[in-house]
Parts: C-alpha cells; sequence; structure tokens
C-alpha cells in the first residue's frame, strides 16, 4: 500500500492458538485439531479447515496422554466422548506428529 511517497508493508499475523491440556499458547500450525461436527463425529482434522467445533492440543506424547487421563475432549465439547474416541484420537495424533 502506498500513501504518499512512504511504504507501508503490511504483514500477516500467524493465528494463536491454546492447548485444551496445558493451556500453552502457539501458533495454529504446532497443534494437533481435533474437531466435532454437526453429525456428532469426533476426529483429527488433518487439514485445518474441516467445519464444525474444534479444540487443539500440543503434539507432544505428554498432553495426548493426559488429554484421555483427564477426559479434556468431555469438557471442551460439553458431551461425553467415548474411551474408543480418545484411543483413535491418541493414535491419529502420535501418527501425525
Amino acid at each position: 500500500m502506498i500513501w504518499g511517497r512512504r511504504i507501508i508493508v503490511k504483514t500477516r499475523k500467524n493465528p494463536q492458538r491454546t492447548c485444551i491440556v496445558c493451556k500453552s499458547h502457539g501458533d495454529k500450525n504446532t497443534f494437533i485439531r481435533i474437531v466435532k461436527n454437526g453429525l456428532n463425529e469426533v476426529f483429527v482434522d488433518n487439514t485445518g479447515k474441516a467445519s464444525g467445533r474444534g479444540c487443539y492440543v500440543c503434539k507432544n506424547n505428554e498432553c495426548l496422554d493426559k488429554l484421555k487421563k483427564t477426559h479434556a475432549l468431555n469438557r471442551a465439547f460439553k458431551t461425553n466422548i467415548s474411551e474408543e474416541i480418545y484411543d483413535n484420537v491418541q493414535r491419529d495424533g502420535k501418527s501425525n506428529q
């Protein structure tokens, strides 16, 4: 954008997200996104663009293990999430590291 003789360069900000387990902040691409869509399906969103309610978890094993222990997805999505879904999210999350 040019105003008069000055050149102003706008820099794009990286979206900041918070881990639902350890509450650490960071760039969106450093987290795993977990989504609950309109059909109440919970899954790992590899694209970051799936529609539905999303939450973010760190990519480290400690947060993924603590996610299951503390049932953090139950609080984030305000519904009961089965142990099978926790296992699937944990497996998918560890394979995406």
